[in-house]
């Protein structure tokens, strides 16, 4: 009884977890979030199976679900999941796709066909008690696979930025896939139903250590390592680093931004921050800006991305997202923009203008704000910022045209 009230539980965790991750995944998107849901999803019907097996003894078809689930599926998806969150390399995600979409299909096929021989009991059956070589060779070559994916993906996770964020997620994912192997080729009893829960905590930690990307990346510098994104972290020096080789050309190859108008006030003296409308966006009064004039409260941002390869398509959804969330929800951010480079195709520039100090703080704690330096962490290798206190600006009147060409 205790063997089938654990079945029970673990089909209902396994399910649980499956509908949470699928959630969130569907919400946060990215291919990684998808695989890894994908995992938990193979192990609630594994589990699904085994609960039937637990009551009323294991069957041929019983025993297949379970090893499709718990011994092909589930691992390799947990695996294929940690290498795409922890490689920028377009070519290597590619190329696992194509390893993945193999060891799925022939050993799936295998698995589901190849005889299988009978004296099954209540217990989670062993895989190597009633499949032969071929299907314990196909499986075999699965967690090969998944083992070379987890180590490519901890080296890549200590080679890349932020290692100490995601080299536990490949780490958790190790567990997981570790313990699912365990309990498939093994059995195990009781302790195999303890295991699997161990392998779902482990797979849920894995998703929500991922899903939580720190919100300041850091970035590559002359002269060492910064963290950038917030404010304080002002810029040394105005270049660009050095695996940008940020050129000004004259022109940019796109631009997405808006600039907002303030609208018609009556004048203010300098008491209440305002003169002859000056100080509302546009630019500055003559007096402003110039020796012995009052020193304007513009304030300027430039952000410098250099973007992962294969990313630049992510960022630039999520950037053209949040500045028409900048355009509706902040009145005092009088400019926001993102361009592209031509000479260097994975550098974008953002830069902003806002009404002064405060109205620079309320932007970054923008809910809409933190949400895109969270999910645009992915895409990004490195970030400078060089923040700006204007000392004269004017601007045309067609400047919000040509900043949105189309």
């Amino acid at each position: 009884m205790v063997e089938v009230g654990l079945a029970f539980v673990c089909a209902l965790v396994a399910w649980s977890v499956t509908a949470a991750l699928i959630a969130r995944a569907q919400r946060e998107g990215g291919t990684y979030a998808k695989v890894l849901a994908g995992s938990a999803l193979a192990l609630a019907v594994a589990l699904s199976a085994a609960f039937p097996g637990a009551l009323l003894g294991f069957s041929g078809l019983t025993f297949r679900i379970w090893q499709i689930g718990a011994g092909l599926f589930g691992p390799l998806l947990a695996a294929w999941g940690a290498l795409e969150y922890a490689v920028a390399s377009a070519r290597a995600r590619f190329a696992a796709r194509l390893a993945v979409t193999t060891l799925a299909v022939v050993p799936g096929v295998v698995l589901a066909l190849d005889p299988v021989r009978s004296g099954f009991g209540s217990g989670y059956p062993p895989q190597g008690e009633h499949y032969d070589l071929i299907p314990g060779v196909a499986l075999g070559a699965v967690h090969a696979f998944a083992a070379l994916a987890l180590a490519g993906g901890a080296v890549a996770a200590l080679r890349g930025r932020a290692a100490g964020h995601r080299l536990p997620v490949v780490g958790m994912a190790a567990v997981a896939v570790g313990l699912e192997v365990a309990v498939a080729r093994l059995g195990l009893g009781v302790f195999g139903q303890v295991l699997m829960l161990g392998a779902l905590a482990a797979l849920w930690a894995a998703f929500m250590r991922a899903q939580k990307e720190p919100e300041e990346p850091q970035g590559r510098r002359r002269g060492g390592r910064r963290r950038g994104g917030g404010r304080g972290r002002r810029e040394d020096e105005g270049g660009p680093d050095d695996d940008g080789a940020l050129e000004d050309d004259g022109e940019d190859e796109a631009v997405f931004g808006r600039r907002r108008k303030a609208e018609p006030q009556d004048d203010y003296d300098y008491d209440d921050g305002y003169d002859d409308g000056y100080d509302r966006g546009y630019g500055e009064g003559p007096e402003h800006g110039r020796a012995g004039g009052r020193p304007s409260r513009l304030r300027g941002v430039i952000t410098i991305y250099t973007l992962a390869e294969g990313r630049a398509d992510d960022f630039d959804d999520l950037a053209e997202a949040v500045v028409e969330e900048v355009a509706r929800r902040e009145p005092d951010t009088l400019l926001f923009a993102c361009h592209t480079v031509p000479s260097a195709p994975l550098q974008r520039i953002v830069y902003a203008i806002y009404r002064d100090e405060l109205a620079q703080e309320e932007h970054e704690q923008q809910p809409h704000v933190r949400e895109f330096a969270r999910r645009s962490g992915h895409s990004v290798t490195a970030t400078n910022v060089i923040e700006l206190s204007l000392a004269g600006a004017s601007a045309s009147d067609h400047l919000a045209g040509m900043l949105m060409p189309r």
